[in-house]
Formats: structure tokens, C-alpha cells, sequence
């Protein structure tokens, strides 16, 4: 991998990426301040001074892992700062990390992310919720945001059950949310939610 891109989107609110030449795909991670501290999602590489940064704006609480897929970099970061990964059972379905953490549907991750399991896409496939900055959502792989694709759903032959998955994403816009963050593809900055609403309006 090379050098990632880190970009600070707004307070309490990072993205970074890189291209994995294995995968060939870009991949994209965030990390989200909450008022128990700094989790970081789906984690690829992160060199310095990043981390010092990341770690200087809040305490670092927690690694969130969205799929069985997206393990990455989360034992690195979990070792360096002594802090537990966290992620839906169906994530690591034989060895578990040293400080797993398992996280279910509807459980509020340092009483602000919200967990929202999102069936038939990957194994384990969980979105994220923060209410606050009119509205963060944080997505696995059930939806995407590269080309030739666009923004759009994971691909069918990637999902467990695609329709399954496309009738559970609805349950997103009760979320309202401004931002929608992917593990691939650049976030979406403004009116994620109607951006949702119409591709799952056309995706019926």
C-alpha cells in the first residue's frame, strides 16, 4: 500500500484511504469522536502522524469492524492502543480477536453509534448512526460509491441475499443523516438521506 489520503471532514469526524493492489480496490476507513472516546472503523494502515492526531483529538476507545471482510488492520490498531474490536458475531465466526467485543442490532456503541445490523449483504454487515451534526451514517459494504458503479448497492454476487439486503438498507432512512461514509468509495458530504431514499426508490 502507499501513503493513505487523510482527510478531517468536520470536528470528530475523519476518512482515509488507500488502493489495495490485492483486492484492487480503493478502501476507505473513518474514525468518529463520541463523548466515550475515538472509534475507528474498518481500519486499513494508518502511518504517523495520523494516529498522534487522531489519538490527541480523543481518547481512543474502540475498533468497529462492519463485515467478516473488513477485519484489515483492526488487530494492529486494537494492540497498539489497548482497546477492544468490536463487531457483529457473524464478523469472526472462528477466531476471535483477544479483546473482541460483540455487538448486536440496536445497541448504541458509547451511548451514541448506533448499530444497525443490515441482513443479506456480507456476513456481519453492519451500519453505523451518530444523530449528532445533522446525521452520520457509516456503512460496510451493502452500499458503495466508486466507479464504474457509482453510488449504488454491492453488487449481487457479492450478498448472501440481495433482496434481503436492499429491504433491510430501508430501515437507513429513519436515520436522518447528511453524511453517508463508505468502506468503498469518497463519503458523501450533503442530503445523503433523499440520495438514499431515490436509489432505493429505483432500486424497487
Amino acid at each position: 500500500m502507499s501513503l493513505p489520503d487523510f482527510h478531517h471532514l468536520l470536528p470528530g469526524l475523519w476518512v482515509w484511504q488507500d488502493y489495495d493492489s490485492f483486492v484492487k480496490a480503493d478502501l476507505f476507513s473513518s474514525a468518529i469522536s463520541t463523548n466515550a472516546g475515538l472509534y475507528i472503523v474498518d481500519p486499513i494502515p494508518l502511518p504517523d502522524p495520523p494516529p498522534g492526531q487522531l489519538s490527541q483529538a480523543a481518547t481512543m476507545a474502540g475498533i468497529i469492524v462492519t463485515n467478516a471482510n473488513h477485519s484489515r488492520a483492526s488487530s494492529a490498531y486494537s494492540d497498539r492502543f489497548s482497546v477492544p474490536i468490536l463487531a457483529h458475531p457473524q464478523s469472526f465466526p472462528d477466531l476471535r480477536p483477544a479483546r473482541f467485543t460483540e455487538i448486536e442490532n440496536g445497541i448504541r456503541i458509547g451511548a451514541e453509534l448506533e448499530v444497525i445490523h443490515v441482513e443479506g449483504a456480507v456476513a456481519g454487515e453492519i451500519a453505523l448512526y451518530h444523530a449528532s451534526n445533522g446525521g452520520t451514517l457509516i456503512v460496510g459494504d451493502a452500499l458503495i460509491n466508486f466507479e464504474p458503479y457509482g453510488f449504488t448497492f454491492l453488487p449481487r454476487k457479492y450478498c448472501l441475499n440481495e433482496k434481503q439486503m436492499r429491504s433491510s438498507l430501508g430501515q437507513l432512512l429513519s436515520r436522518p443523516a447528511e453524511r453517508l461514509l463508505f468502506a468503498h468509495g469518497p463519503p458523501i458530504l450533503s442530503g445523503a438521506t433523499a440520495r438514499l431514499r431515490r436509489l432505493l426508490d429505483a432500486g424497487h
